[in-house]
């Protein structure tokens, strides 16, 4: 009799072929998430590059980005020596040079000086020392004059014989264009009790204004470059409790500004003298 043959068991494999699309569908969507992330947060070159990668991937091929380690996408090393370059001088970029503040400084000084003795000259010579003064800072060249010398009391229009004195003003003030010049009116506390004006400022104010118009018709300089402000009572050389105090306190300044002060040359020749 034959042997009996045994029933082979052949163990069942599960079908595994659904891997493949899931696969495909997850790389799909990976794919997908990535280019929008891309699109909301690169520019346009940077969109193109990412989706050349994507391609490159998919058949094969080197990625983009697998080569950004190296060099960075959009950049070169000449742009990179420009950018450097560029950051090297960008604290330099603007800044006046110290040479030409110092030789401007000297200019505004001499031309300063210069107007300063002919007003002197010009107060010493028709005896106006009572009532005009000047005075030459590190920032301005200020022009006193005291109101008695221009004005009646509580009022802005010039006396006959004021406006002689402002129109010499304006006349040497002409010869050295190009200076910023402020008129300022200050007055006392006392308050204005009648007339035209309702309070020191605007009796301060309309002082200013009306001096500066002289200014500006007989110096011939630019009216871009002029400005008038009325200080009232609360600018005071002197205390307002006295008379002579007080007379001190009501005047008209005129003031040329510096173009250049002292503390900036002083300030830029140390910036170039540093580390």
């Amino acid at each position: 009799m034959g042997k009996p043959h045994k029933k082979q068991h052949h163990e069942e494999h599960i079908d595994e072929t659904w891997l493949i699309p899931y696969a495909d569908l997850l790389t799909l969507l990976l794919a997908l998430f990535i280019i929008l992330f891309a699109s909301s947060k690169m520019d346009a070159k940077k969109y193109d590059t990412l989706m050349a990668s994507l391609h490159s991937a998919f058949n094969g091929g080197a990625a983009q980005f697998q080569l950004s380690n190296l060099i960075p996408v959009n950049s070169s090393p000449n742009m990179e020596n420009k950018k450097e370059d560029r950051q090297t001088d960008a604290p330099t970029a603007g800044k006046p040079d110290a040479a030409k503040l110092q030789e401007q400084l000297q200019k505004e000084e001499k031309d300063l000086e210069e107007l300063k003795h002919n007003l002197d000259k010009y107060i010493a010579d028709n005896n106006l020392i009572a009532q005009l003064d000047t005075k030459l800072t590190n920032e301005r060249l200020v022009i006193t004059i005291r109101d008695r010398a221009l004005f009646d009391s509580g009022s802005a229009a010039f006396r006959p014989d004021s406006q002689k004195l402002a129109a010499a003003i304006g006349a040497m003030l002409g010869k050295y264009p190009g200076y910023r010049i402020e008129v300022a009116g200050h007055t006392d506390n006392v308050p204005i009790s009648r007339g035209e004006f309702e309070t020191n400022w605007d009796l301060s104010a309309k002082r200013a204004l009306n001096f500066m118009k002289i200014l500006l018709a007989t110096s011939g300089i630019d009216p871009a470059l002029f400005s008038s402000i009325g200080y009232g009572e609360y600018h005071p050389v002197a205390s307002n409790d006295t008379a002579e105090g007080r007379a001190q306190n009501r005047r008209v300044e005129v003031s040329v500004i510096r173009h250049v002060k002292i503390t900036d040359v002083a300030g830029q020749s140390g910036a170039s003298s540093g580390p």
